[in-house]
């Protein structure tokens, strides 16, 4: 652990902390308005600002101001949040918040009084970390059929019924790719190595954005990768709103949905809500146990069982995340790049943490902001997405790197999780009979679905208990003989 410039509840002047929270904002931004933009929500870029920066505020008065890191939007709640919308509209969104927050929240009350011993023994690293994995590899499918998808052919083109396999789309994903391995690999300028996914970004889409422009002036909707149309409606009258706007956060589309009852939502919705969100959050508390032990290394101070201890900061996750919902668009996380930050600047200030947090809330309410990142092409996102969605896989591998494969319960456990989970085994609970479509026959028509995630983690927890106890059967006899 190398010494820090500015501890914790050090008070750099105004400068260094407006500096470092802007360092802090570059490293979180580009993950942060990736989540409404990978489920299909891109106007809610604003409201994901604004649940991080309300949602991190949050986490730090939780924390009595002792753990200075930002929690966003988190990735592995994508399918979840998907799903979640897709049935109950921005109530389902609420729901998982909820449900995830309760998660956190029991999980620190039963830490507060059981220790932290048991947190080994139910979700070891051969059941946590293929789950992980599986989350980064269930996603990848949407990563490469983004890659060669040209937004603005598809804005141009009318009556396309087939999805056109676009070559110049995926070279901007893979300029985008490529551009992000470099700068997060090179030494020499160090403190891009911040913010490559911002970099690769705006190299594709400067690419996209020559392909367009040329494509526009011959006529060629071939080349026309980039859809303006979002700015162009924001910019077609201009008004006040045109530049400042506020956010419509899950919790004012949720109301609206209920005055006008745009939705509906039943005890088996809500059931398979849950069972969507529940088991994520399992997943995401161990992620948060990993990021805090970093951070601790870093700084020079045991979060996990000094101050403020793990039942304090696992609560300020929670509370975190349900703010961040309702606020925003998506439960929160523990950020690895405000650890990588630190890391690097040397800078452990909660007042800057507290400037990044200002900064999230200001541009939220900025209009051309929003009105921009709605214009990234869906191909420069799946390049990002190659290498966001390989982390995710490859972090949780690397949380059995030590595990003893040898052993028949952790390579069962293994198998099942990956097995199942890949090859999309999902638990489909019939509760309502009904006439078929086009038929007279009678047949389940309504379900609560268990995701393949959810029932890879119960299968693999299962699977883990059931040889677990025979091991240890044959154990006593062993000794007995």
């Amino acid at each position: 652990m190398s010494k820090m410039l500015y501890n914790v509840s050090d008070k750099p002047k105004l400068s260094i902390c407006i500096a470092g929270g802007f360092q802090h904002f570059l490293s979180i931004v580009g993950a942060t308005i990736l989540v409404p933009i990978l489920v299909g929500l891109p106007e809610q870029i604003s409201a994901a600002l604004l649940g991080c920066g309300l949602g991190t505020i949050t986490y730090l008065l939780i924390t009595k101001r002792k753990s200075p890191v930002i929690i966003s939007s988190n990735f592995a709640f994508i399918g979840a949040i998907t799903m979640a919308y897709g049935q109950c509209g921005y109530l389902g969104i609420l729901l998982g918040g909820l449900f995830t927050g309760a998660v956190y929240i029991a999980l620190s009350i039963i830490i507060k009084f059981a220790g932290t011993k048991w947190i080994d023994k139910w979700f070891p690293p051969i059941i946590i970390g293929p789950v992980v994995a599986l989350i980064g590899l269930t996603l990848a499918g949407s990563a490469a059929a983004d890659m060669v998808k040209a937004d603005g052919y598809f804005a141009t083109v009318t009556g396309v019924d087939i999805f056109p396999y676009n070559l110049l789309a995926l070279l901007c994903a893979l300029v985008t790719f490529f551009v992000i391995i470099v700068f997060t690999v090179q030494n020499h300028f160090k403190h891009f190595r911040l913010v490559p996914f911002l970099i690769g970004i705006l190299a594709g889409y400067l690419l996209a954005l020559t392909f367009t422009l040329i494509g526009r002036a011959i006529n060629n909707p071939y080349l026309i990768i980039i859809d303006f149309s979002p700015l162009i409606e924001d910019f077609s009258n201009i008004s006040i709103t045109s530049f400042i706007d506020y956010p419509r956060f899950s919790l004012l589309e949720g109301i609206n949905e209920i005055v006008t009852n745009d939705v509906s939502l039943d005890p088996f919705g809500v059931a398979e809500i849950a069972l969507a969100f529940i088991p994520i959050s399992l997943v995401s508390f161990s992620e948060h146990i990993a990021d805090h032990k970093n951070l601790g290394n870093i700084i020079g101070c045991n979060l996990i069982d000094e101050e403020p201890g793990l039942s304090r900061t696992v609560m300020g996750d929670g509370v975190g995340s349900i703010v961040g919902t309702f606020f925003g668009i998506c439960p929160n996380t523990t950020y690895g790049e405000t650890v990588g930050c630190i890391a690097i600047t040397k800078n452990a200030s909660i007042r800057t943490i507290i400037v990044a947090c200002i900064m999230c809330i200001v541009v939220a309410f900025l209009t051309p902001f929003t009105s921009f990142f709605r214009t990234i092409p869906s191909c420069v996102i799946g390049g990002m997405c190659l290498v966001l969605y390989g982390f995710i896989a490859v972090s949780g591998f690397k949380m059995i790197q030590q595990v003893n494969l040898n052993e028949h319960k952790n390579m069962f456990t293994l198998s099942v999780i990956l097995i199942a989970g890949i090859g999309g085994l999902s638990l489909q609970i019939p509760y309502r009979l009904g006439v078929l479509d086009g038929s007279e026959l009678v047949a389940p028509i309504r379900f609560v679905s268990i995701t393949s995630i959810a029932f890879s983690l119960l299968l693999g927890m299962a699977t883990y208990a059931i040889c677990s106890y025979i091991e240890k059967h044959n154990k006593i006899e062993e000794e007995i003989e």
